[in-house]
């Protein structure tokens, strides 16, 4: 009976992703698979999502994005370290500014809105909140929120205003694959992602598989992208895990922080898009280019979206996994030097 849940879940994902890829969304089967989950777990019916579809995802999108990263488009990256880093520390300075923002309108603690606020993920930000015993439910819907406008509102409005790309779906389906090239590929994925997760680093199975694509590219191993239909059973697998996240409880549980969360959110895309259109007049690269770099979390649809650009996708990835080096490993200590500021300067809600 569960066997013939799953698979009356995906065949519904996959019909809502039709429907997306009818309508020329950019990505059609993660945003079909996710506005279908969404709905499921809102009418409160049961969801049995299998636990390692979300890692299989992961290590087949940051595969594919890995195969960019070859010896010329790393020397190419050179001159853009700094800004990377710079984007890093802006962007978590700039989770500072919306979370005091957050606090201000609905009289959280400063730890909630932090966690709320610095884009870090809904399962890294969930665990730091049980450890500075704070409520993650608000937490992580404030993290998701985040990410789901960003896929719903960034990749479909850079595709809409770039006007060169008539048929996102074309970009991907056609790009050249063999079998031995695939395989290879996922096999330096998947010894990526357990190799980080033996060092225990935060989101191993896309950080690792990531590692292990690149790493593959930079030395000129004989690795190929995987044929459309692997790409399209990645996004509906993140995408059906995404929208999972979205049940009646959750609202229930954070209905009074839900209008400050949904402004906090689109105020934080907001400020990175103007720290990308800045930087795009600072550095020469295009605005698509840096808008996508600086969104403040969804590495894998940012790079997607590059991908159907066929612009910028090493320079996107590098700036996300630069991004998500400096947030992730620090993100314990940040929490906790802000709580310990937070007692000493008497930074509560009123």
């Amino acid at each position: 009976m569960r066997l013939l849940h799953v698979v009356m879940l995906y065949l519904g994902a996959l019909l809502f992703g039709v429907f997306a890829h009818w309508v020329r969304f950019p990505l059609p089967w993660m945003l079909g698979a996710m506005v279908f989950a969404s709905t499921v777990r809102m009418l409160e019916q049961p969801l049995p999502i299998p636990a390692m579809t979300r890692q299989i995802g992961q290590v087949l999108i940051a595969t594919s994005v890995g195969l960019s990263f070859t010896p010329e488009a790393v020397k190419a990256m050179d001159s853009l370290l700094l800004p990377m880093i710079a984007v890093a520390l802006a962007t978590i300075a700039l989770g500072f500014v919306v979370a005091a923002v957050l606090m201000r309108i609905t009289k959280v603690d400063v730890i909630t809105a932090t966690l709320a606020s610095i884009p870090m993920g809904p399962v890294e930000s969930a665990i730091l909140a049980v450890k500075h015993k704070v409520q993650p439910g608000p937490i992580v819907f404030s993290q998701t929120l985040r990410i789901v406008l960003l896929v719903v509102l960034i990749p479909p409005a850079i595709v809409a205003i770039d006007g060169t790309i008539k048929d996102p779906i074309k970009v991907l389906s056609q790009t050249p694959w063999t079998l031995s090239g695939s395989v290879l590929l996922c096999l330096a994925g998947i010894a990526g992602a357990f190799a980080a997760r033996t060092v225990r680093l935060a989101n191993p199975f896309f950080v690792g598989s990531l590692g292990g694509a690149t790493l593959a590219a930079a030395f000129s191993l004989p690795i190929t992208a995987y044929p459309y239909p692997v790409l399209v059973l990645a996004q509906v697998f993140l995408g059906v895990w995404l929208g999972a996240v979205f049940d009646r409880d959750l609202f229930r549980r954070a209905q009074g922080f839900i209008p400050g969360a949904i402004f906090a959110a689109i105020l934080l895309i907001l400020l990175c898009l103007g720290m990308g259109l800045l930087l795009s007049w600072l550095t020469g690269q295009s605005w698509q280019v840096m808008i996508l770099s600086t969104a403040p979390g969804s590495v894998t649809e940012m790079a997607l979206t590059a991908k159907i650009l066929q612009e910028g996708l090493a320079i996107v990835t590098a700036f996300h996994v630069i991004r998500i080096f400096i947030i992730l490993p620090f993100a314990s200590s940040i929490i906790a030097v802000t709580a310990r500021l937070a007692d000493r300067w008497g930074l509560h809600p009123d």
